[in-house]
């Protein structure tokens, strides 16, 4: 899909450097860039979502403690 964006001068320029660099077009620069934040944003929200649901007033996230003590009895035969 084609799209028009600004960008300030200097970035503009960088992002020519670094594509000659790697030589790749400008076009596949831009993509993986905006690829790579939406990437990194997805994984923010898990994380937010995570963090509401284990936090404090949340949901509890621990082992029952039968369960736990009946694990750490398999463990220590296991040693």
């Amino acid at each position: 899909m084609k799209t028009a964006v600004s960008i300030p001068d200097r970035i503009f320029r960088a992002a020519e450097q670094l594509a000659a660099r790697w030589g790749i077009s400008r076009s596949e620069l831009y993509a993986k860039a905006v690829d790579a934040l939406v990437e990194k944003h997805n994984d923010q929200i898990v994380t937010s979502r995570l963090n509401e649901i284990y936090a404090p007033e949340g949901e509890d996230s621990s082992l029952d403690p039968a369960l736990a003590e009946f694990q750490q009895r398999t463990l220590n035969k296991d040693s």
